[in-house]
């Protein structure tokens, strides 16, 4: 009797578990598969509320706190002045970033030594430097470039490392170090790996093909 009672309750627990899975990947999946066609801050916006609802209703999964971080980010930076002035834009960008750092530090404490997170947290540092390069080049660029190393160090095959590398090497001034051409070398290798990779499963990071393909067309 005993036994079937365990047995039974086995079977339940596994069967709640496969239905809150099953729940969760059909709540994510349209929202990871829109990553690649936002373009405005409202609709990166809305993502990272829609993923911030799925994490608080989880609370044991990182990819929703991930995603919610790194939709904060893009946010961040369609806010900023599109005009290429490189003023104090504090006001605009710190709170962004500070919301995005709360969110990547809650996917750091569910998932460790993780190559997309430490991609997201350059991201963060990123947007705090945009905000006023002159003075905070020294110390946020710097957490940014630590980050990206990071995330090289623990998955040399993520092809959005090499995105992120490629993208500072298309911005920055030759004379500070950066290259066009260096960046085309790198949004190859990325492409690259694309070619050569497949994804896990539905939910995890995949966001990046669209940026690849929109700076390889620049050089046509």
């Amino acid at each position: 009797m005993k036994n079937g009672l365990f047995v039974m309750l086995a079977l339940l627990l596994m069967t709640t578990a496969f239905a809150q899975s099953e729940k969760y990947i059909k709540a994510m999946e349209p929202k990871v598969a829109m990553l690649d066609s936002n373009n405005s801050v409202d609709s990166w916006k809305d993502l990272a509320n829609t993923f911030t609802r799925i994490a608080e209703a989880e609370k044991t999964q990182w990819e929703p706190y991930y995603y919610a971080a790194y939709c904060t980010v893009m946010a961040g930076n369609f806010s900023m002045p599109q005009d290429g002035s490189l003023g104090d834009n504090t006001t605009i960008a710190d709170p962004y970033a500070d919301k995005a750092e709360l969110l990547i530090n809650k996917a750091i404490e569910l998932k460790k030594d993780n190559s997309d997170i430490y991609c997201v947290i350059k991201m963060v540092h990123s947007l705090r430097m945009m905000g006023n390069p002159m003075s905070r080049f020294m110390t946020e660029g710097g957490k940014a470039s630590e980050a990206l190393e990071k995330a090289k160090s623990l998955n040399e095959n993520n092809p959005r490392v090499y995105i992120l590398e490629a993208q500072d090497k298309y911005y920055t001034p030759e004379q500070y170090g950066g290259s066009k051409e260096e960046a085309k070398k790198l949004f190859d290798k990325a492409n690259e790996i694309f070619k050569a990779s497949k994804p896990g499963n539905s939910t995890e990071p995949q966001w990046g093909r669209r940026t690849v393909t929109y700076f390889l067309s620049l050089y046509k």
